[in-house]
């Protein structure tokens, strides 16, 4: 779809108290910095400079030292501790987490993560019994789940399993009945609103360590898993996760781990990591063996201290991977294909699509694709041969999927996620009339203006101006992602100098011209549809590109259109 291009206005009003020139002397970062509304010069300078002697009181989160105290008996008495997790990086990396600080104790607790195919989401009734029947609990921390679920949760009080739930999801209506649920959206108004399910396990190690050290864990070279979880579960990379992640990213370049390195080695990464890396290469790799299998191989991935088996795991994973793509690309045809008969983009507020037999540990990526293609909040659902329906939504910005799928929940078997995505179940006799629901709860809570996809822009910048410095400055706003957004910038009246170059059949590379200064810039799928008259106005990012141990700046266009006035 077409997307207007607007430009991102001066801050008319920025706060007079921070001496913006002694904090940055570049006009185009200065003003970067004065719209995300900082009140003082230390907000800035926290901002800046991520100090993990920053973070704040661990027991400020919910019922954190009730957990707290519990675990630690569970320790001295030698208490069978289950650890039950979920199947994303998020799950599996709060599990690995937790493992790793029990240890550090002189535990040894159970790990569990449920079957994607045979037992959904979280604790579900069937992979609560399979656990209970296995591990034999006394007590069971379930993690990236569990506040939802109350009829589970008082079963197993009422077989004498004590319970404690760490999470982040939305509770739809009361509380589970157990130990301590901490999780920040259960309490109004927490300021760890932003948490996912590896920062909680995060701040529950810390609260630990600050109740009974253990000498031989270091919770900070555990960052590594923590930044994975967070990036890819794309929660805000604000407060303290951005603090979590800028210092998690050193702690996976020089992991001690042979999973993450061996990983980090199939998937093409190399120091310095920067958060894409973890939300295109790494994360998707650690999710495809809970998508089309079961997850273990990649929690086995994560706390395998033998090179050999992290080397198998990781090839493992990789084919995983492709293996995912190549599901993912059939099924994105398939739906493309009805929705090029179906959508009217006038008349639809959402994209609501399903069919038999589509894999349904593909289907929030599917999802996405749709929802960044169409700019419509997309639900995509597979049906099985009983005509039961597993689904994922994703949405758009101005988009609340928890408020929607509440107001469609008669024709829902059950479902449950956060403001951007969301996991639905539904029966296929039910579809249309939750597919019409849907559409008038899209319709009434989006405006028109929220459904014409917007391509906004920072700052403009000449060729003249890209240099080291902006890039230092640039690199310093690091890490990007939810919350944090890699700046767009765009440039006016930019011309080939030779003709494009393609690159592995679908990348553009281009030189071009501005005035009297040229730059090589690369256009990612850009031979996919031909090219406006030139000159053009260029939408770009900036990256760092390390060769032979220097850093080069880099052009990643985002979009090229004929020269015009920009709103």
């Amino acid at each position: 779809m077409h997307r207007r291009w607007i430009i991102a206005p001066a801050e008319d009003k920025p706060n007079a108290s921070i001496a913006w020139p002694e904090i940055c002397g570049l006009p185009c970062i200065a003003e970067l910095l004065k719209r995300k509304g900082f009140t003082n010069a230390d907000e800035v300078n926290a901002f800046l400079q991520p100090r993990l002697s920053s973070l704040s009181d661990p027991f400020l989160l919910p019922n954190m030292a009730a957990a707290v105290t519990r675990i630690l008996c569970a320790i001295d008495n030698r208490e069978r501790i289950v650890l039950f997790g979920d199947y994303d990086v998020d799950g599996v990396t709060s599990l690995a987490l937790l493992a790793e600080m029990l240890h550090g104790y002189g535990a040894v607790p159970e790990l569990f993560l449920p079957l994607r195919m045979e037992e959904g989401y979280g604790m579900s009734r069937e992979s609560v019994d399979r656990c209970r029947e296995q591990h034999h609990p006394q007590l069971l921390v379930a993690v990236d789940c569990g506040t939802s679920s109350l009829a589970e949760i008082a079963d197993l009080k009422h077989r004498g399993v004590d319970v404690i739930v760490l999470d982040h999801h939305e509770p739809k209506s009361a509380l589970p009945d157990c130990v301590a649920v901490v999780n920040p959206k259960a309490e109004i108004g927490c300021a760890f609103h932003y948490l996912c399910s590896a920062g909680i396990a995060f701040k529950l190690c810390h609260a630990l360590l600050k109740t009974r050290p253990a000498p031989e864990f270091d919770l900070k070279a555990n960052l590594d898993l923590v930044a994975l979880g967070t990036v890819a579960d794309i929660v805000p990379l604000q407060d303290e996760n951005r603090i979590f992640v800028q210092r998690g990213i050193i702690e996976i370049a020089r992991s001690s781990r042979p999973g993450i390195r061996k990983l980090m080695e199939v998937s093409a990464v190399r120091a310095p990591v920067a958060a894409g890396d973890i939300g295109f290469r790494l994360g998707p790799r650690l999710n495809a063996a809970g998508r089309l299998a079961t997850a273990e191989k990649a929690l086995q991935l994560l706390l395998t201290r033998d090179e050999t088996e992290a080397t198998e795991l990781a090839a493992l994973l990789d084919a995983q991977n492709r293996e995912r793509q190549g599901v993912e690309k059939k099924i994105c045809g398939e739906a493309e294909e009805e929705l090029g008969k179906i959508f009217n983009p006038a008349r639809d507020a959402a994209v609501v699509i399903g069919a038999r037999d589509w894999h349904p540990g593909v289907l929030g990526i599917v999802a996405s694709r749709l929802a960044r293609e169409y700019h419509r909040p997309t639900v995509v659902v597979g049906f099985d041969s009983t005509g039961l329906g597993k689904g994922s939504g994703r949405g758009i910005e101005g988009f609340s999927f928890v408020e929607a799928l509440g107001r469609c929940e008669k024709w829902l078997e059950k479902f449950g996620g956060h403001e951007m995505a969301a996991g639905l179940t539904v029966r296929e006799e039910n579809f249309p009339a939750f597919a019409d629901a849907f559409q008038k709860a899209a319709r009434e809570l989006l405006s028109d203006e929220n459904l014409q996809p917007r391509l906004h822009l920072d700052h403009e910048l000449t060729f003249s101006e890209l240099n080291a410095e902006l890039l230092r400055w640039h690199q310093v706003l690091q890490p990007f992602g939810n919350g944090n957004r890699q700046p767009i910038f765009f440039a006016r009246a930019v011309e080939p100098t030779v003709a494009p170059q393609i690159l592995k059949d679908k990348h553009l590379v281009l030189r071009l011209r501005q005035k009297n200064h040229f730059r090589r810039a690369i256009f990612f799928d850009g031979a996919s549809s031909p090219l406006p008259s030139s000159p053009w106005d260029m939408a770009f990012r900036l990256n760092a590109d390390e060769y032979e141990g220097e850093t080069r700046l880099q052009i990643h266009v985002e979009a090229l259109r004929e020269s015009a006035p920009i709103a």
